[in-house]
């Protein structure tokens, strides 16, 4: 009976261990599809994905087209253009990915922002000093980094994609 439960224990352990494994192989794999695009298929997939979404309105915690916030467009553009799941709030968006410099920004970097001690704001930075985002007064749109507003409320930048 003792080495029954051995057994049972050991094959749980190993099951675990092979889902682990297997997500992080899964993981690995996305990375290096992705990599394999090249920046032209990259803008095409975040300027699609941006068509398809812009001059939706904003709204606080939305995630359809009837409405999203910033944090819920960034989530569906990594999703759906680039197929890679990220968190859903901007908290936690800020917390994963490589610190960068905001003269080293690539296509596809992350932008934050903080307009005030409770807010937070992200967009997904193009080219050229742009970025997309939802705007709490314009809905989804491009901005430049160097706007007044933008360049004053900039906080850091994130690279997720290698």
């Amino acid at each position: 009976m003792k080495y029954l439960f051995l057994i049972l224990i050991s094959f749980l352990f190993m099951s675990c261990a092979s889902k682990t494994n297997q997500k992080s192989l899964h993981n690995k794999k996305i990375t290096q599809n992705y990599q394999s695009k090249s920046n032209t298929n990259l803008s095409r997939s975040l300027n699609n994905f941006y068509n398809e979404y812009k001059g939706v309105s904003y709204k606080y915690g939305g995630n359809t087209k009837k409405g999203l916030d910033c944090s819920s467009f960034v989530q569906k553009a990594y999703k759906q253009a680039l197929n890679i799941q990220i968190p859903r709030s901007t908290y936690y968006q800020a917390k994963i990915g490589k610190y960068i410099s905001k003269n080293s920004l690539k296509m596809g970097d992350l932008v934050f922002f903080r307009p005030s001690a409770k807010y937070r704001h992200v967009g997904i930075y193009l080219e050229n000093g742009k970025f997309m985002h939802v705007s709490a007064s314009k809905g989804v749109k491009i901005s430049f980094l160097n706007n007044v507003y933008w360049k004053k409320h900039y906080w850091k930048s994130k690279r997720l994609l290698k």
